[in-house]
């Protein structure tokens, strides 16, 4: 029996089985929730604002790969080096991929490096990455799904070596109300709750809990409006989310953008062009033009409407891990 399998009690090793090589396995997903609570069986971890990604290594063989199985290895090759230093050579590990702006975690930062596929620009580019892991699947021909969280969390810990640009997600025990007022007030995203005691849930799970200190949507864009005075590209995204099999209109978003994006996001909009919206709401936009809605972005507001618009909205950034298909309104305590 190897090593980590003898820091296993009687009761894990039971709850552990020889697998092969999973060629792929859906992360685990966070509930968003309004219930901020303190509980000695959770976890609370920091919520980090970068790219979800899982890492596949069988012998040789690295794959990083988003959540909707996009190969970023190429983007990221200075953590595809780091995973294969390691002495574990079977594993599947799960984390976020983060850059860092004055000591906050930036998603537009990282968006820097997101639209690079050459490895030898993207270690060229000047901004640094790091690979925050906090779950461990699959380990040495044997698949971990049904071993507790702290179980997992201590044998990821154990068996891989933590040196930049890998790092191991700390987590705080049972004081969840006060870890999140700190979060907040260090500007952070929010946190993530989690039952320590449950298994791997391969989707969506209230097991696992998002508290955010502000809102955020993934929204899908579906065309853009004319720019106005001085501004180029154009003036505002019009976005909406699916609902039923429909896409609702959102409303538009027309800050959080720089002329660069602006202009380069323009002409990729312009070979997407369509002539009947992608709406099933009505879009009250003389200059409006109408794209095919293959294109996921993430949003800041502050509220919903009655009507389903976004209060306040400001872009964030373009998300290259999540379908269009998939995006729906985003409530608490539910999808």
């Amino acid at each position: 029996m190897t090593a980590w399998r003898d820091r296993l009690s009687t009761q894990d090793r039971e709850r552990i089985e020889e697998r092969t090589h999973p060629d792929w396995t859906a992360p685990m997903l966070a509930t968003l929730t309004d219930d901020r609570f303190s509980d000695p069986d959770w976890i609370f971890e920091r919520k980090l604002d970068g790219e979800r990604a899982l890492c596949f290594r069988d012998g040789d063989s690295i794959r990083l790969l988003t959540r909707n199985r996009k190969d970023i290895g190429e983007t990221y090759p200075e953590i595809v080096d780091a995973l294969a230093g390691q002495a574990c050579r079977d594993f599947v590990i799960d984390g976020e991929i983060v850059a860092f702006e004055s000591g906050r975690t930036s998603f537009a930062r990282l968006q820097q490096r997101m639209g690079i596929t050459d490895a030898q620009e993207a270690r060229e580019s000047g901004v640094a990455v790091y690979f925050y892991l906090f779950d461990i699947l699959h380990l040495d021909g044997y698949g971990l799904d049904d071993l507790p969280l702290r179980t997992r969390k201590s044998l990821l810990r154990h068996v891989l070596r933590f040196e930049d640009p890998l790092r191991y997600t700390p987590h705080r025990n049972t004081d969840g109300e006060d870890f999140f007022d700190d979060a907040c007030s260090h500007g952070w995203e929010g946190l993530i709750a989690k039952n320590a005691d449950s298994g791997y849930h391969h989707g969506r799970s209230r097991n696992w809990l998002k508290f955010k200190c502000d809102r955020r949507q993934e929204l899908v864009i579906g065309g853009f409006t004319a720019p106005k005075g001085s501004r180029e590209g154009f003036g505002a995204l019009l976005v909406g989310y699916y609902e039923g099999g429909k896409l609702r209109y959102a409303g538009k978003v027309g800050t959080g953008f720089d002329e660069a994006f602006l202009t380069d996001f323009r002409r990729r909009l312009e070979a997407m062009t369509r002539k009947t919206a992608p709406f099933d709401d009505p879009v009250d936009e003389d200059d409006a033009t109408f794209v095919t809605p293959d294109i996921v972005g993430e949003f800041g507001f502050t509220e919903w409407t009655r009507d389903g618009r976004l209060r306040h909205p400001r872009f964030l950034g373009l998300r290259r891990d999540k379908e269009a298909g998939d995006v729906v309104r985003e409530t608490p305590d539910g999808s």
